[in-house]
């Protein structure tokens, strides 16, 4: 079995793993260009990318931050 770290993640797993409903998932593809790659019908995800992406702020709400005074 390929471990975790080296198989493509689904939209399930990928949810599950950052915490968060598939449909943020989703919105993310659309709206913050969350790292991921279309298989026919089927959203699929590498964990390494999803990560560096969170990483790189990019699942954060900028306006939250700015409105909170928060560096960005």
């Amino acid at each position: 079995m390929i471990p975790l770290e080296e198989r493509w993640l689904s939209v399930d797993e990928i949810a599950e793993y950052l915490g968060v409903s598939k449909d943020t998932v989703y919105a993310w593809i659309n709206d913050k260009g969350m790292p991921a790659h279309r298989m026919g019908r089927l959203w699929k995800f590498k964990r390494e990318d999803v990560d560096g992406w969170v990483t790189s702020g990019g699942a954060s709400d900028r306006q939250d931050h700015q409105n909170r005074g928060a560096k960005v």
